[in-house]
Formats: structure tokens, sequence, C-alpha cells
């Protein structure tokens, strides 16, 4: 499988495990300290062949994409699961421990944004299904994030997401109804 645009990951190991898995071509941020230096580079990367943000599922990898996401405006995503980025051995969470198989899917699944189009999404729609304000909405946001391909968020940045992604009304039902009926089996 080859890759197009250029991958932004956060270290070598990351484009070591990129490598492994498809061919691709990668820039690394070197952690959540993003020099000017990096996202001048992403910005030549993002007018040539395009970028794909492919950052660990945690929280310094949510502040990179983030950070790469804002200075540089149109951007595609991959988001990998944190079951897959569990290293076999030990601990720790990132791309590095993801497995090659795991890797592919996570860049067929690639979401690109869409920063001009209005969207229909509101905190209301987060409400209705338990995603803030309920004891379950962590797990409940975790699920929807692996239904929708988008990754784990807080609140806030769920409806983001949700918008930048325009992730349609029908998707976000039908996994949230799967996600309750799930729920309901287990009680």
């Amino acid at each position: 499988m080859k890759i197009k645009e250029i991958i932004v990951v956060e270290g070598r190991d990351d484009t070591v495990a990129i490598k492994r898995a498809v061919t691709a071509d990668t820039i690394e941020t070197n952690g959540s300290a993003i020099g000017e230096d990096v996202i001048e580079r992403v910005k030549l990367a993002a007018a040539g062949r395009g970028v794909i943000i492919f950052t660990d599922p945690d929280f310094p990898g949510e502040k990179i994409r983030k950070t790469v996401a804002e200075a540089v405006p149109g951007c595609k995503h991959a988001f990998i699961e944190k079951s897959d980025a569990r290293p076999k051995k030990g601990r720790g969470i990132g791309v590095e421990h993801a497995s090659p198989d795991a890797i592919r899917a996570a860049l067929s699944e690639v979401k690109e944004e869409m920063p001009d189009i209005p969207s229909e999404w509101t905190q209301d729609d987060l409400l209705d299904y338990g995603l803030i304000g309920h004891p379950m909405a962590k797990e409940r946001r975790e699920k929807l994030g692996t239904e929708l391909k988008i990754g784990y968020t807080n609140g806030k940045q769920l409806l983001k997401r949700l918008q930048m992604f325009q992730i349609p009304k029908s998707d976000y039902e039908n996994a949230m109804n799967r996600i309750l009926q799930e729920e309901e089996k287990h009680d």
C-alpha cells in the first residue's frame, strides 16, 4: 500500500512502524514542542502532496494533532485505537506499537477536514446520547470514536470533530444506537 500524502508522526519509532506497514514518507514532530521549522515542512508538504496527521491516541498525541491542524488547515487525519497502540509487553501507548495491519486499517479510514462548511452539530446532540454530563459519557465517547473512526476525545473536542469531518447525523445516530443496545445487553 503506497500513501501519496506525507504522514506527520511524533517520532522516529513511529516512522519505522509506518514504513513496516506502507510505503510512505513522514515528517516527525519530535514531541509536542513543535518547532516552526516542522510547521514549515508540514505547510510545504500540504501544498504539494497533502498531509495525514497520525499521532498517538493519548493526550500528547492529541495536542500535537491540534497544533499541526491549527497551523496547517486542510490536513487529513488517521486515528488508531488505544487497544491497537499498546505494546505486547510492558507499558505505554503509541503508533510505534501498532501492528502493520492496524496501521493500514487506520490509514484506509483517513478523515478529511471540511473547515468551511457550516455545521448543524450542537451540544444538545451530545447531551441527548449521554456523551457529556452522564456517568457513562467517557466510555460512550470512546466507543463512538471507535465506531466513527475519529478517535477518542473529550466532549468539547468530540463536537469539534463531528463538525470538522462533517459526520452525517444518520451515521452518528446509528453508531449511538448500537452503543446503547450493547450497554443494555450488559445490564
